[in-house]
């Protein structure tokens, strides 16, 4: 297996949308810079760590648009991985959840 390569599950979370939607990179190891812009709708993304190898990508610019969408369930995970971050801020739009070797 390719060093990137990891069994992980990455999955779009939509506060839109109760349940994460499975999502696979399109080279089936690591997500590249254009179809995360596309898969979660933005023009510039940052990288939340929640443990040492999971991550969430959002929207770096998500809390600037209107109208800005809370992510109860991105913002559930920081919480409970990063417990700091409780009552400091949260997570609007969209966000991928994965293996930060899934990200490259």
């Amino acid at each position: 297996m390719p060093k990137t390569a990891t069994s992980y599950q990455p999955h779009l979370l939509d506060p839109h949308s109760g349940n994460p939607q499975p999502v696979t990179p399109k080279n089936g190891r690591s997500f590249k810079l254009a179809e995360l812009y596309a898969l979660l709708d933005c023009q510039t993304v940052d990288v939340v760590r929640l443990t040492e190898e999971l991550i969430l990508i959002i929207d770096d610019e998500g809390k600037f648009k209107h109208p800005a969408y809370l992510n109860l369930l991105a913002t559930y995970l920081w919480y409970q991985h990063q417990p700091a971050a409780r009552g400091h801020d949260s997570i609007v739009g969209r966000a991928i959840v994965c293996h930060d070797k899934q990200f490259r």
